[in-house]
């Protein structure tokens, strides 16, 4: 089998928000609709005060509480475990977005462009069949999906990586196949101490977060 994950290396990642430029350059989202975000988090107390960025979108989970309450079977699951939205039957009743976790879902009722008037990228990449639907970060599917066309491996090959990964100015996103022992991503998650975001749900998000190397 196929487990398609994303690792954060939370040492790493320096906020710089390149990462959700990226995905919003490559999907042409509206304004105000981040696929993939990065929260600023502040802790401690001065004079010792930590931030800590942390990207953020959908997780892809293996049991996604959003397609359980779908209505109309919009949502489903791949094989590859990429939880996917299909726009022509999706109603919009936003079930799915009270539903996640993780506040990974939008819905927009009307076409918006970054500066009023679409942009040559947002012509090029404007879907309207994303209008009146929830939609959300995707694991760029349709680069995982020519990967089977060239025999290239996501996560590996910037061809078919997702576009934030690709964008990462410190090397903090990993993408690849955890049900490989040998894919990057595997590796990774053995020689790392990482957690997973409100594990305790059951949902197997598929968004992991390195925090320390393995003592």
């Amino acid at each position: 089998m196929t487990r398609y994950v994303m690792i954060a290396d939370l040492r790493r990642c320096v906020g710089c928000q390149t990462c959700t430029a990226a995905c919003r350059h490559a999907n042409a989202t509206p304004p105000g609709v981040q696929w993939r975000q990065v929260l600023d988090i502040e802790s401690g107390e001065f004079p010792d005060v930590n931030r800590t960025f942390v990207p953020v979108g959908c997780q892809h989970c293996a049991d996604p509480p959003c397609m359980h309450v779908c209505p109309s079977t919009a949502t489903g699951q791949r094989e590859d475990g990429l939880v996917t939205i299909d726009y022509d039957i999706c109603i919009g009743c936003g079930y799915c977005a009270v539903a996640c976790p993780y506040q990974a879902r939008h819905i927009v009722h009307r076409a918006e462009f970054a500066y009023g008037k679409a942009t040559q990228n947002e012509n090029q990449r404007f879907d309207e069949k994303r209008i009146s639907v929830a939609t959300k970060c995707t694991f760029c599917k349709d680069r995982i999906d020519l990967a089977e066309e060239t025999g290239q491996t996501p996560g590996v090959d910037p061809e078919v990586t997702p576009a934030c990964v690709n964008s990462c100015i410190a090397s903090a996103l990993h993408f690849g196949d955890r049900d490989d022992p040998d894919s990057n991503v595997s590796v990774m998650l053995r020689e790392t101490e990482h957690f997973r975001m409100h594990e305790e749900l059951g949902t197997d998000p598929g968004f992991y977060y390195v925090v320390d190397d393995k003592k």
